[in-house]
């Protein structure tokens, strides 16, 4: 079992939760961003995960808009003194929550770069649980690239106290997920959200 850390900051939860939101019947996928915080007092140290680019919902497979964009990302995060730390993804049916084999493969080249790489499927029976955080992590199994992907279990979720997954508190929000669902339902906020998809549709869209 992994000793390193993770925290996942409100920017990059609710960018992962608009993503999904706005496109519910397809599947979408995307990667995180941030950096590895090392201290003596928390074994390996901590992956801070800042933020989350949003990717595909068309062109969910190996694709070459897949590669164009992961080129662009890394080299954004570079210049953000950031770097892509993991991979998101959410499936077209609400029972999936499998980490797809095009995203073992996405989390894979990751953690080429970022030894301690993590893949989060979004879990499409809670996303709207104003209670659950909906996302379920997927750690590599062996030090191997090639290596599978399993997710993380924890009482009563990976999310929970002395998880060694945290979701960091929004700034006068006692609970994220329920500022999300309120952000969703009644600001529609996820309407304005795009992704790499959307630019390449029409390319005055921004992010």
């Amino acid at each position: 079992m992994s000793s390193v850390r993770y925290t996942l900051s409100p920017r990059g939860y609710l960018k992962i939760f608009f993503h999904a939101a706005k496109h519910p019947h397809l599947p979408v996928n995307g990667v995180l961003l941030g950096r590895k915080l090392d201290s003596i007092s928390v074994g390996n140290g901590t992956v801070e995960i800042t933020d989350a680019i949003p990717l595909l919902h068309h062109w969910t497979s190996l694709s070459p808009m897949m590669e164009i964009g992961l080129d662009l990302v890394t080299r954004h995060a570079s210049e953000q003194g950031l770097e892509v730390v993991g991979y998101y993804q959410a499936c077209d049916r609400l029972d999936d929550s499998a980490l797809a084999p095009v995203g073992e493969r996405v989390a894979g080249k990751i953690r080429e770069a970022f030894g301690d790489a993590v893949a989060f499927v979004i879990d499409g029976e809670k996303i709207g649980s104003e209670e659950h955080v909906a996302l379920i992590p997927y750690l590599p199994q062996s030090s191997s690239s090639l290596s599978s992907w399993r997710p993380y279990t924890s009482t009563p979720s990976p999310f929970s106290s002395g998880s060694i997954f945290t979701l960091t508190t929004a700034s006068g929000s006692a609970s994220l997920p329920a500022l999300a669902k309120t952000l969703v339902k009644d600001h529609k906020t996820h309407q304005a959200f795009c992704d790499f998809d959307d630019h390449l549709e029409d390319v005055s869209l921004g992010e």
